[in-house]
């Protein structure tokens, strides 16, 4: 382009750069800028608002979902209180409601009841029954024949709101009645639809719900439809007013939400049964949930209701403002800068007219001198780095150039003048090779008529190993080159001492580790490392002495290429005073060093020998196993005094390493042989059943089964028997020792593998546990115990006792799984036999004295954790036995106590507990039980044994009567020994009174109460 045509571009672009149109320009990209970031600001304002709307709402579900979870929870336990006893009495299920703090742990509970299924024939005489209990005006409303009635019975707090719902028949309402009956055919709670409680007043009515869980009668089968059916016996329930249940549900957050809730699946005005903010204004975002409860399901819509702004809004006005104020500021200076900036261009023209002459010379100059400069420096700073030695000479005798790494490799002196005279270095580089006259010189210029040079063409490359008297190995390269008109040549020197030495360090270990694998003798394998050492170290003399059993001695181990005599000599070396480099070497634990044997003092005794050998100098490492232990010596020996170089202590070091490696590993097979040899004979006698297994064949089902998508494995066993039973088949038994074939009742002396098969483990009805081991083992355990039962070759059942041991190894393929197990069968009975012993009275069959002290101590601590809870103690004596002893004998008074104990069973419940302390002496502990039921409960039985007769074996009828005393246990009573004791001043009072009577202990009064009178009971 023309430089005037450069020069009018110039000035239009100058122009349109003008102070006014760039301040513009200024003012509207900063406007822009701004617009984006208020964009940006007020979107990540919206982003955060829509995530606490989000989060609050989880929060206010998860609540109430937990909430929800947590009151069934409360019937389930309500449930569990029916289950745990034949009868469940009024005062029993207050106590029990009232320890649960309804109003304080569970809030919108209006009560726990308790419906009573009774049929159509039934209804007048539950009435009356109820009201013989302290409610005359008890009846089952509404009135009407159905099929059958579900009053409430119980319902805790009795306050007197819940009084209006005692006696209501929820059956004779369709919604209730489908919620009954929903729950009694699954087994599961059910929760109703929405309703209005039998509680609500007129005034405040609030939406309300019942949860039902159904009761069955004990013993019943309940697993199909019809049995559940048959087996029902009422329902245990909560009402709940939902608006009571969402107070408080959520704290603070969920207060800035408007919560619908809305009975099923649809949003509709006749299924609202809650609103927080029914007359809200301005909702700013809504969101529909679904909650399912109790095999219910509500849906909730949730709003949120209006509030301040937030934080990242007020940002973005703050954005906005501060950038429009920003941008006209940037605007304004921009162009007092583009005002200031014209005027410097007119100066600046000016002056840049005079300078440009100036710089073009000067520039030009300081080029060329920075060129040089630079490519000096690139050069000297190329050969410095590089790993590798270089050498430059002119093919006549002169070094041109080297750099650091060569001087370092070949030991160059500083004050070794070789610039000048290439010879002195040839020289110096020559004396430092193991072999002269390897190729290392300067050419001199009679031998510059070489084909091929005087016609210009470059030298063929040329590669050399190099090897040094101090053990390096040197890899040499040279190639010609042309220097501007003259030929040269580069020398490139590489230390691959290392990489040789691997080399050959792998190449003998492969071969030592042939050795070792073939099971080699130990004097070859240590002859092949002496060897491997020797092969490139042609001046090296290689020997290995092992120090012997006792440790006093070294034996020559191999040192082939010592003379025969030298070898006897040292052979069984004593390590003490003038006992040479090996033995210093084994007592120091440490390298020894002797450079001149001619003049070393541990040589005196074996000096001569040694020369005569023509062995100068010796170097010994002792050889050291994996514990530390020494194990022997390597020594290389030298025709001539000298010192070694690291290269040398490297090879000493390795050479000692591997031949302690082939030492352990030598001995270590002849160990394992010998091992292996005590192990199987231990196997075959061992006292317990051993039983080698592969279970690699179930290892590959359970592959394919986690691949058909199985998770729970263990679940998906327990529920498919055949599969279980085809895994049992996979496993193989691949040996076992006499004791379990023994225990098989295997025919004596022979081994029959083929009829042994997983059942002599692991029979049908221990099946479970195999799953359980199965599940262990595929989950990578290498250990599982278990007990069991198996069956014998000859159909005999017996009980066992398994481990399971994954060998180590083996855990990802389960080939090697060895199984020990142990027949039980004859220590099981006897345990159950010895137990029946310690706890049982041998004549009644009743607990004994100490059995019962023991449950007594149990429901001691029961009461001190429960302050609520109570319970009795009755001790009963029978009256005048002495004489039924002198006038019938003692085998009457025998017969007399197994039948009392026998009535005393016929009223026991399940938690009840009754044993025999003395001679006619008898205890019963009532859990649950307070003074008065036990009274009722005592005078019962006074009066069963007062109206049966006892048989005598003679066929005689003889009537007894029995005294008894009544303590009782929990809250202000002290329970335990205590509690006996007052039991027992009763009796006494009872017997003293005149007999055949039940007497109670007034605790506050310390004085025995009233007798019960027979009407009681």
């Amino acid at each position: 382009m023309p430089a005037h045509t450069q020069a009018r571009l110039r000035r239009l672009l100058q122009d349109l750069l003008s102070p006014a149109i760039l301040s513009a320009l200024v003012l509207t990209c900063c406007l822009g800028v701004t617009a984006a970031l208020w964009h940006s600001a007020s979107s990540d304002a919206e982003q955060d608002a829509q995530a606490d709307f989000d989060g609050r709402v989880r929060e206010l579900v998860n609540n109430l979902d937990q909430r929800m979870q947590t009151y069934i929870q409360v019937l389930y336990g309500v449930q569990g209180l029916f289950a745990s006893s034949e009868s469940v009495g009024r005062d029993e299920f207050r106590t029990y409601i009232l320890g649960q703090e309804l109003n304080r742990h569970f809030p919108g509970v209006h009560g726990v009841g308790f419906m009573k299924l009774i049929g159509p024939h039934q209804r007048e005489e539950h009435e009356a029954m109820v009201r013989r209990q302290g409610f005359p005006a008890y009846r089952v409303f509404p009135p009407g024949e159905r099929a059958w009635y579900a009053p409430i019975v119980y319902l805790e707090p009795f306050s007197d709101n819940n009084r209006l719902a005692f006696g209501f028949d929820p059956a004779s309402e369709a919604r209730r009645r489908i919620t009954l009956e929903q729950a009694r055919d699954s087994g599961q709670p059910a929760m109703s639809g929405s309703i209005r409680l039998v509680q609500e007043s007129d005034k405040l009515v609030q939406s309300g719900f019942l949860i039902v869980l159904p009761l069955y009668n004990h013993g019943q089968p309940v697993a199909t439809l019809a049995q559940r059916r048959a087996a029902i016996n009422g329902w245990v329930y909560a009402p709940f007013r939902v608006g009571d249940l969402m107070a408080g549900l959520g704290g603070p957050r969920v207060a800035a939400l408007d919560v619908e809730i809305y009975d099923g699946d649809a949003i509709a005005p006749s299924a609202l049964m809650y609103d927080s903010a029914a007359n809200a204004q301005g909702k700013q975002r809504t969101t529909r949930q679904q909650i399912s409860i109790a095999n219910h399901r509500w849906t909730l819509r949730i709003s949120m209701l209006p509030g301040p702004a937030s934080a990242r809004s007020d940002k973005a006005q703050q954005i906005g403002l501060f950038g429009v104020s920003l941008s006209v500021l940037l605007a304004c200076l921009t162009w007092l800068l583009a005002r200031g900036r014209v005027r410097a261009r007119e100066g600046l023209q000016r002056s840049s007219t005079l300078t440009e002459e100036l710089k073009e010379g000067q520039s030009t100059l300081m080029v060329l001198a920075d060129s040089a400069q630079r490519s000096q420096a690139m050069l000297r700073s190329i050969l410095d780095s590089t790993i590798d030695g270089i050498l430059v000479d002119n093919l006549k005798g002169t070094v041109l150039n080297s750099n650091r790494r060569f001087r370092e490799l070949w030991n160059v002196p500083e004050h070794l003048d070789w610039q000048s005279d290439g010879a002195v270095l040839m020289s110096h580089m020559s004396a430092q090779l193991r072999h002269a006259g390897s190729g290392l010189r300067l050419d001199e210029p009679a031998q510059l008529t070489l084909p091929g040079v005087q016609r210009g063409t470059p030298f063929e490359e040329e590669h050399e190993v190099l090897h040094l008297k101090d053990g390096r190995v040197i890899e040499k390269h040279t190639r010609g080159l042309q220097l501007g008109s003259e030929p040269a040549r580069i020398w490139s020197f590489r230390d691959i001492t290392e990489r040789t030495q691997i080399e050959q360090r792998e190449q003998t270990r492969r071969h030592v580790l042939e050795l070792l694998a073939t099971g080699a003798p130990l004097q070859t394998i240590l002859e092949s490392v002496v060897l491997g050492v020797e092969a490139d170290n042609e001046d090296m003399l290689c020997s290995i002495l092992l120090l012997d059993e006792s440790g006093e001695h070294l034996l020559v181990g191999a040192a082939p290429s010592l003379p025969a005599f030298y070898n006897a000599a040292v052979h069984g070396l004593t390590i003490g005073k003038g006992m040479g480099a090996c033995g210093q070497a084994v007592v120091t634990r440490n390298r020894v060093i002797v450079e001149d044997i001619r003049s070393a003092p541990s040589w005196a005794e074996y000096r001569d020998i040694a020369l005569q050998a023509g062995l100068v100098s010796c170097w010994s490492d002792p050889i050291f196993s994996a514990s530390g232990t020494v194990l022997g010596t390597f020594a290389i020996y030298h025709r001539d005094a000298r010192l070694p170089s690291m290269a040398n202590i490297a090879l000493i070091e390795q050479g000692a390493r591997l031949a302690g490696i082939a030492i352990e590993q030598a001995q270590a097979a002849v160990a394992l042989r010998a091992g292996e040899a005590r192990f199987r004979s231990l196997y075959d006698h061992a006292p317990v059943a051993l039983w080698e297994q592969d279970w690699s064949a179930v290892r590959g089902a359970l592959a394919e089964l986690e691949l058909s998508g199985v998770e729970d494995l263990e679940g998906y066993l327990q529920a498919n028997p055949s599969q279980l039973r085809r895994l049992a088949s996979l496993v193989r038994i691949m040996d076992v020792n006499a004791a379990a074939l023994e225990q098989v009742a295997a025919p004596p002396g022979r081994k029959d593998l083929g009829a042994l098969t997983l059942a002599q483990n692991f029979d049908a009805s221990a099946m479970p546990n195999f799953a359980r081991a199965l599940t262990a083992l595929a989950r990578g355990q290498h250990f599982f115990a278990c007990e069991g039962s198996f069956e014998r070759l000859d159909g005999v059942a017996r009980l066992n006792e398994l481990t399971l041991l994954v060998m180590p190894g083996h855990t990802h393929s389960l080939d090697f799984v060895i199984v020990s197990t142990l027949d039980i069968t004859e220590r099981r009975r006897m345990n159950d036999e010895l137990r029946v012993l310690a706890t049982t009275d041998f004549l009644t069959g009743l607990s004994n004295r100490r059995e019962f002290m023991g449950r007594l101590q149990e429901e001691q601590g029961r009461l001190q954790r429960d302050i609520g809870a109570c319970a009795a103690v009755l001790l009963l004596d029978i009256d005048h036995f002495k004489r039924i002893n002198d006038e019938y004998g003692h085998a009457a008074g025998d017969a007399v106590l197994r039948q009392l104990a026998d009535l005393m069973r016929d009223g026991q419940r399940k938690i009840d507990m009754m044993g025999r302390i003395g001679g006619e002496e008898f205890a019963i502990l009532l859990p649950g039980t307070d003074l008065d039921a036990a009274a009722v409960f005592a005078e019962r039985l006074r009066q069963r044994v007062e109206q049966t007769p006892m048989q005598l074996n003679t066929g005689a009828a003889l009537g007894i009567t029995v005294s008894i005393g009544i303590a009782a246990m929990g809250g202000n009573y002290p329970a335990g020994d205590s509690a006996l004791i007052r039991a027992d001043q009763a009796l006494y009072c009872a017997k003293r009174g005149g007999r055949n009577r039940v007497e109670l202990m007034d605790v506050e009064a310390d004085r025995p109460g009233h007798q019960v009178p027979a009407a009681s009971g």
